[in-house]
């Protein structure tokens, strides 16, 4: 039997399905870490698009408020918590999970690499354990954290960048707003992360993610 070719309005329905899959996969690419066993599990698995709007992206070159040239952070210093921890670097894994900090050493932040360091323009990703198998960890206390409270990063070019928290929220994994935390912003923003809520033994996870969101002073 003859098949007709597709009409142009078949070839222009087809054209945005594939743009809206490409943008949701773009939406699941990041997720971070969590859990108190010996191997950390991966944790912000959000299983459909997030619900809350997106931080629009800068306009290129455009920028608001202060900021600072890019520079590789060295040391985390959160006063209120007793934070006083080095950094390490962390990368996206071939899961298209952001890889944990080694769970060996309960007094480290790591930061994603590929993207802004803290104090530059953009949205800058540092994660850290709340707990290991035999200890409490560098973000135990991060939930005491408020609106108003400061901390700072000492940076590899001799520069200390302090950041003011704007919020702190805890999300449930399964619904992990993305694109809210994740979005690139045109002023120099952090996202501190850890685990919350409950531990569950038999995925191995806890079942939330607390974020703080701070700003460049």
């Amino acid at each position: 039997m003859a098949v007709s070719p597709p009409s142009p309005a078949d070839n222009q329905l087809r054209t945005k399905v594939l743009v809206v899959a490409a943008a949701a996969a773009l939406v699941l690419a990041m997720v971070l870490f969590g859990g108190n066993d010996t191997e950390p599990s991966a944790t912000s698995r959000p299983s459909q698009a997030p619900h809350t709007a997106a931080a629009a992206a800068p306009p290129a070159g455009q920028t608001v408020g202060k900021h600072l040239p890019r520079a590789r952070p060295v040391r985390l210093l959160i006063p209120k918590i007793s934070v006083d921890a080095p950094f390490t670097e962390l990368a996206i894994g071939r899961n298209g999970q952001l890889e944990p900090p080694p769970a060996d050493d309960t007094n480290l932040v790591g930061w994603h690499a590929k993207g802004a360091s803290p104090g530059e323009t953009g949205t800058s990703i540092i994660a850290g354990h709340v707990d290991t198998a035999t200890s409490a960890a560098v973000f135990a206390d991060l939930g005491e954290l408020e609106k108003g409270d400061t901390f700072q990063v000492r940076r590899a070019d001799g520069r200390t960048a302090s950041f003011v928290v704007d919020a702190v929220e805890t999300f449930d994994k399964e619904n992990f707003p993305s694109r809210r935390v994740y979005a690139d912003t045109a002023q120099a923003q952090v996202r501190l992360i850890t685990c919350a809520g409950d531990y569950d033994r038999t995925v191995r996870d806890y079942t939330d993610n607390l974020v703080v969101f701070a700003h460049l002073a």
